[in-house]
């Protein structure tokens, strides 16, 4: 192949713009510059000709005679290669990829270096900023306490360990490192193959999330959930897996203490409105049809006597006709009849014009329900509302309520408002009346909450399943 011409090299030399390329001589001053060193450098040909090459340097490296050294390598070894800052003609800095070759001539006569070099600022800036955000992440993985976070290969076994898997799992690092992450498992779960049907399902679907017991290494078992991820590198290739655990059993232990609290409370409330239920049976089948015979005997007596005596026995009769109507609200608090044969909306409705009425509260009830709640949450909302009604006869001071009943989350949602003298926000309810409310909406599976601000009145709202939850 025909060599190219001197001045096709030339044109090529000077036409780069990405690489400063020039020529020193055995003195290290320039001799020859090019478009792409003006680029990058900053000098214009006539400025920078002649110069000693060391006016790139920062101070620092001509204090220590980097220069200078950097030519006696190159001389001693025909070539060298460094990267380190180099000052512009403006006096910043940029970070500098510099090739030196020593040159000679057909003779073999030194004639000096040619010098190649390439502005690698950027390249630098976004390589110390991955560096650093994965240093970063390091840190945050290696130092989080409350999960542990670690990485198996491809068949199972542990290769890196965090600080939160250590205080979790009890393992340091170096005990842990290259064994099967199977070790966490109870021995019941690793005869089910269940670590290895674990990694199958995370490779077929992408992660697995699950939780169960896991085991520490000091034997003892803790509540665990887990996800466990499937990871690839940039190439599509299976590099392992990723885990992530969190101790779930003090949060387990309290759950399941809360449904027992609950349970034990529902018991306690099923337990109160069937003593209910007997009292107010009782009452209607025997004191109040006793007195009824009582009354209409006293009126067949009161015919029969003479006029100075039928006026005490009229007002006898009155008593009991007072006692009997008073018996039988007494009944209708203990179990209102009309919520087997009106529903939840009729028997709150004969409660306000019974009750609420005397009391000289306005009210008004709205029946927004699609579907009627079950017999049970029906009980528990009629108590709720009697309780806030009561609550807001006594303490709210006001003068109208609204009761709202509709169907929302396949559950009843009711709201008790009204205009009284409200509540300060955000105060935690501590009378008997209102915790009572709270408990019995929660032993239903169920919420409750109450809102207000003084002055504007107060609002109870609460939520409970249309059907009873099984296991309570």
């Amino acid at each position: 192949m025909d060599e190219a011409p001197a001045d096709d090299i030339r044109l090529l030399v000077q036409g780069v713009v990405d690489y400063a390329i020039f020529m020193l001589d055995p003195g290290g001053r320039i001799l020859t510059w090019n478009a792409g060193a003006e680029h990058i450098k900053g000098y214009r040909e006539d400025e920078i000709v002649g110069q000693h090459f060391s006016v790139f340097y920062p101070p620092e490296d001509i204090a220590a005679r980097k220069p200078d050294l950097e030519l006696e390598t190159a001389l001693a070894e025909g070539r060298l290669e460094d990267e380190g800052w180099r000052i512009r003609k403006d006096g910043t800095r940029f970070w500098a990829n510099v090739v030196i070759t020593t040159l000679y001539d057909e003779a073999g006569n030194h004639r000096g270096f040619g010098k190649v070099t390439r502005d690698l600022t950027e390249r630098r800036t976004a390589e110390q900023a991955l560096r650093e955000s994965e240093e970063r992440f390091r840190l945050l993985v290696q130092d989080v306490v409350d999960y542990g976070i670690f990485m198996l290969d491809p068949s199972g076994h542990v290769i890196s360990w965090n600080a939160g898997a250590e205080r979790i799992k009890g393992y340091r690092a170096e005990e842990i490192t290259g064994q099967h992450f199977s070790v966490f498992y109870p021995p019941e779960d690793v005869a089910a193959r269940k670590p290895d049907l674990e990694l199958e399902t995370a490779l077929a679907e992408g992660r697995l999330e699950d939780e169960g017991w896991r085991v520490r290494k000091d034997g003892t078992r803790f509540w665990a959930n887990v996800v466990i991820t499937t990871l690839y590198d940039h190439a599509g290739n299976h590099r392992g897996f990723g885990k992530v655990t969190r101790d779930l059993t003090e949060r387990r232990t309290a759950e399941r203490a809360l449904r027992e609290r609950r349970r034990l409370v529902w018991h306690l409330v099923d337990a109160q409105e069937t003593e209910r239920r007997r009292i107010a049976w009782d009452v209607h089948d025997d004191s109040i049809q006793a007195m009824v015979a009582v009354g209409m005997r006293l009126q067949l007596l009161a015919d029969r006597l003479p006029d100075k005596h039928r006026r005490a026995v009229r007002a006898m009769d009155e008593s009991v006709r007072t006692a009997v109507g008073r018996l039988r609200t007494l009944v209708s608090r203990l179990q209102p009849p009309e919520l087997d044969g009106q529903g939840l909306a009729g028997a709150l409705a004969g409660f306000l014009d019974e009750v609420v009425s005397g009391w000289g509260l306005d009210h008004v009830l709205r029946d927004k329900l699609t579907a009627e709640p079950s017999p049970e949450a029906a009980v528990t909302a009629y108590r709720i509302c009697q309780e806030a009604l009561t609550n807001v006869h006594k303490h709210a001071h006001a003068s109208h309520v609204d009761i709202s009943l509709s169907t929302a989350d396949n559950g009843l949602l009711v709201r008790v408002t009204d205009d009284g003298t409200g509540t300060d926000a955000g105060a935690t309810p501590g009378h008997f009346g209102l915790i009572e409310m709270r408990e019995r909406a929660e032993a239903a599976h169920g919420w409750w909450s109450m809102t207000g601000a003084p002055g504007t009145g107060t609002a109870i709202a609460f939520w409970l399943p249309r059907v009873p939850d099984e296991h309570r």
